[in-house]
């Protein structure tokens, strides 16, 4: 049955209040360990303060120290801005600080910012291939007791062994992004379960129903395709409120402000350099709030979230603190939805680890 976690994306706007608002999201992440939300997951962005802690690595470890029971996910760690061995170190001592508790959620970084790739000195039309020979890296290390050696394109390395060794055997909850229909596709012929980002119903059932039947055309049984989609994730801004209307009053105006937040750096950059990734033509479920918004009551909430869950997959990653939203909105709208919409589905547990 249909699960729910809470994608703690929290936007600061003001370098003076960062730590104003980092100390809410350690008191929004033991809300919703009290309230039993199965999954707080972390972004990764750096420079434009539209994700305020910047590193979830370290940030995750502060959430693990503060939470007694929820998991803690990546969606997703930029691998192409670590090393991977670093990387495969600091999530090998989260899983051994949480017992368990941290879902390794992998993505090459963002297709959008150059200024997060120029802010660490690499080249972003590198950041898929350092992505591809990171991941098989870190695997490595996390299963190779008697170290390895590695000659890549971007790494040499002679590893002995890594330590601290995985609290989960053979390695930490693993699971990657795919922002593309071409993405998901991938990870389905690998056999393999997604993180899916924003996108209306009805792009998500479609891009589901494909994912099935490649899965299902490369070779994978019935039970395996269950249990890939019941370890996919699908992502929504979610806003619950009394009412259908105070939720959009409060929740439109919201989601509106981080759009035009988390475009503005990007465009500067363009205007001062003439630098530019990748022309963002998003589908309108991103930018349009009748699409990329749930606002309701619980009732409509719950509704929305039952054709959610009539696609298939197994949870729906919840933003709830939308751009400048106070924090004690937030809370409310996460109390009301785990009080009153999360009852009405029934739910279980994330396997223990996953290849």
């Amino acid at each position: 049955m249909l699960r729910f976690s809470n994608f703690l994306f929290p936007e600061s706007r003001d370098p003076d209040r960062d730590a104003e608002v980092i100390a809410d999201c350690v008191a929004e992440a033991k809300l919703c360990d009290e309230l039993g939300v199965e999954v707080i997951w972390l972004a990764e962005h750096h420079f434009d303060g539209n994700c305020a802690y910047v590193d979830p690595v370290t940030f995750a470890a502060a959430i693990l120290a503060a939470t007694k029971r929820i998991k803690v996910g990546f969606a997703v760690a930029q691998v192409s801005l670590h090393h991977p061995m670093r990387l495969a170190e600091q999530m090998s001592l989260l899983d051994n600080l949480g017992k368990g508790r941290v879902i390794v959620g992998l993505g090459r970084g963002t297709a959008y910012n150059v200024y997060e790739y120029q802010g660490y000195g690499i080249d972003h039309a590198e950041a898929g291939e350092r992505y591809e020979e990171a991941e098989g890296i870190m695997l490595k290390a996390w299963t190779s007791p008697q170290g390895f050696r590695h000659e890549g394109k971007h790494w040499t390395l002679n590893v002995p062994r890594l330590r601290p060794t995985p609290y989960t055997k053979p390695h930490p909850y693993l699971i990657r992004a795919a922002s593309s229909e071409d993405g998901a596709l991938h990870l389905a012929r690998r056999g393999l379960p997604f993180l899916m980002n924003v996108q209306s119903l009805e792009t998500t059932a479609k891009r589901l129903a494909a994912y099935r039947a490649t899965m299902a055309e490369a070779g994978f049984g019935a039970a395996h395709i269950a249990r890939c989609m019941d370890e996919s994730w699908v992502w929504r801004n979610v806003v619950v409120a009394d009412t259908d209307e105070e939720a959009r009053r409060i929740g439109v105006p919201a989601f509106e402000a981080m759009q035009e937040h988390r475009k503005k750096l990007r465009e500067r950059i363009y205007a001062e350099q003439g630098i530019i990734m990748k022309k963002e033509t998003v589908p309108p479920a991103r930018v349009n709030p009748d699409l990329a918004l749930i606002a309701g009551s619980p009732a409509t909430v719950a509704a929305r979230m039952a054709e959610i869950e009539q696609t298939g997959v197994g949870g729906v990653i919840c933003s709830f603190r939308l751009g400048p939203m106070p924090a004690e909105v937030a809370a409310r709208s996460i109390r009301l939805f785990m009080e009153n919409v999360a009852p009405r589905f029934t739910t279980a547990a994330v396997p223990a680890a996953a290849e």
